[in-house]
């Protein structure tokens, strides 16, 4: 990221940039949806805002034991094969969603996620990988298409290089907010939450309405991953720029978003 003397001092060392994975969890039933889910008022990033599950990769994604108990490990290399458990893992914990089959091939159900174990896992008191375990099932890697990435300027306390993945919702599962990270978890059209945080009814963040902008240009679940498919990825480093009016978030005008210039103001 190329920064300005207005972004950053020279003696001001920045954050250290994080590993992050999110899920743009779809659906078509009744209208074309995706899940979000609001952060509590007194979680330190992005309290209260409406938001897509995910959050950082711990070293547990990342545990080579994982190789048995999941579908496509040949298929991405070691940060994909990390980045994709922590994404599916975190939907676990927020939301109560497995994106895992069984040895048998047959779908997981809503009981493979209760509440207790979520917040088990969530606290680090049980490893994700013995639930799986348990489960006998396999994590579904493959089911993750690659839909963004972006990595937080240097201007916030705390930045992340976070992936975001598309993938169709299993229809034998309910969502649920964990009630700790989360406090509620709703289905909602793209543009519908677009209007609401427009309206000022919803907080939503720069990066999340970015990205709900671009999910709105699908007709329905599958085109939206098909559109992210047939992407080409483009890592979006917001730039710092001065105008007149002040400094800009701008972004790279490959990226998929079109030509946005968005005022430091609205995106603090």
């Amino acid at each position: 990221m190329t920064e300005t003397p207005e972004n950053k001092s020279p003696d001001i060392k920045s954050p250290e940039i994080k590993p992050a994975a999110t899920i743009l969890l779809l659906r078509d039933d009744p209208t074309f949806e995706v899940l979000m889910v609001k952060r509590h008022h007194q979680i330190d990033f992005a309290s209260g805002a409406l938001v897509f599950p995910g959050g950082k990769s711990h070293a547990g994604d990342h545990d080579p034991a994982w190789v048995d108990h999941v579908l496509g490990w040949e298929t991405y290399d070691a940060e994909q094969r990390g980045l994709r458990i922590a994404a599916i893992r975190e939907v676990f914990e927020e939301a109560g969603i497995l994106l895992a089959k069984r040895r048998d091939g047959q779908p997981m159900s809503g009981e493979a996620c209760p509440m207790d174990v979520r917040q088990a896992v969530d606290a680090g008191t049980t490893r994700f990988l013995d639930v799986i375990c348990d489960l006998d099932a396999r994590l579904d890697l493959a089911a993750l298409t690659i839909f963004a990435r972006w990595i937080t300027p240097p201007l916030t306390p705390k930045r992340f290089d976070t992936w975001f993945y598309a993938v169709s919702a299993p229809a034998e599962q309910l969502a649920a907010c964990d009630g700790r990270e989360t406090v509620d978890a709703e289905w909602i059209a793209p543009r519908e939450a677009l209007r609401l945080a427009a309206a000022g009814e919803r907080k939503v963040i720069f990066p999340t309405r970015m990205n709900l902008q671009l999910l709105a240009e699908a007709a329905d679940a599958h085109d939206a991953v098909r559109r992210a498919a047939a992407r080409t990825l483009v890592t979006v480093l917001p730039q710092i720029q001065q105008r007149p009016a002040g400094r800009v978030l701008v972004l790279p005008p490959d990226a998929g978003y079109g030509l946005v210039e968005e005022s430091l103001e609205n995106v603090m």
